[in-house]
């Protein structure tokens, strides 16, 4: 099985985004998703920007797909999106069915992000007609249900699992971000780039809750699936994801891609974070199941 670097969802400033994939391209992560998921009006990086990262990346021997925002909303971002489709050089991720249109009206292959809202096989079969190449699988379903997906056809398409990183489990219209801080949306001064990771909300008993992130909501704890990657490999998913939080992610980047499948149980990232995996299990997101 491969790792790949999911998409980063938060506002960094652009020079600590290109530290950050400069870093990344030293590591043995096979894959990298770059471009902007969350909000066009997050301006740090241009279309420019992140094909120049892509160039970096691929000269370095990854392999890079331009990945789209997850909620269009505006003419502006259709042009947008329309641009990163008919790039002509490196596949794409469609978080979004207008991407998904785009793609197949274009007859270009496409990855389907865990955005889509594609829970069961028929979907999926409907999907790779359409163009669809690999498919994420939405982050709130299970290994049962993936397991049985995967044996229900003989049609074959990539698939590929959040491993490790803060859940995104829903987006909105509106901005959180923006609200909490009693600014319009419309202008907002990309106050999220106050947030790297994003803005903790805790209940009244000072329990950590939701991380906001702009129009996106996360889970407070990070998924970890390290345990995991020798059952993902069993069942047939053919990428373990990692959701980028910062320059933490490199060591453990590398650790994962250095070690045996029977020493992955003994890796413990070197941050503290609050960490849960029930999705996987068919339990309640937040729990940790300590199976191996």
């Amino acid at each position: 099985m491969k790792l790949s670097l999911g998409p980063l969802t938060y506002c960094w400033n652009k020079t600590s985004i290109f530290e950050y994939y400069q870093a990344i391209a030293d590591t043995n992560i096979d894959t990298v998703y770059l471009g902007e998921v969350i909000c066009s009006r997050r301006r740090e990086m241009k279309y420019k920007d992140y094909l120049e990262l892509a160039h970096m990346l691929a000269a370095k021997g990854k392999k890079v797909i331009l990945t789209t925002m997850t909620l269009i909303e505006s003419q502006s971002e259709i042009i947008e999106l329309k641009r990163i489709i008919d790039n002509g050089e490196f596949a794409i991720e469609a978080n979004d069915m207008a991407a998904v249109n785009l793609a197949s009206e274009a007859n270009i292959p496409f990855i389907c992000g865990p955005s889509l809202n594609l829970y069961n096989r028929g979907s999926l079969d409907i999907m790779q007609k359409l163009g669809m190449t690999r498919f994420v699988m939405p982050y709130e379903l299970s290994r049962e249900w993936l397991e049985q997906i995967l044996t229900q056809s003989t049609t074959q398409f990539e698939t590929e699992v959040l491993g490790y990183g803060y859940m995104p489990l829903a987006h909105s219209a509106r901005c959180f971000t923006a609200k909490h801080h009693q600014k319009p949306k419309l202008d907002c001064q990309i106050v999220c780039l106050q947030y790297p990771k994003g803005l903790l909300t805790q209940t009244q008993e000072s329990q950590p809750l939701l991380r906001l992130n702009g129009i996106q909501t996360q889970s407070a704890a990070k998924v970890n699936l390290i345990n995991q990657i020798p059952s993902m490999s069993k069942i047939g998913v053919d990428y373990w994801r990692l959701s980028p939080t910062g320059l933490e992610d490199i060591g453990l980047i590398n650790q994962i891609a250095s070690s045996q499948h029977s020493e992955l149980t003994a890796i413990t990232p070197s941050h503290s974070a609050i960490e849960c995996n029930g999705y996987w299990f068919g339990e309640a997101g937040m729990q940790i199941n300590q199976s191996t």
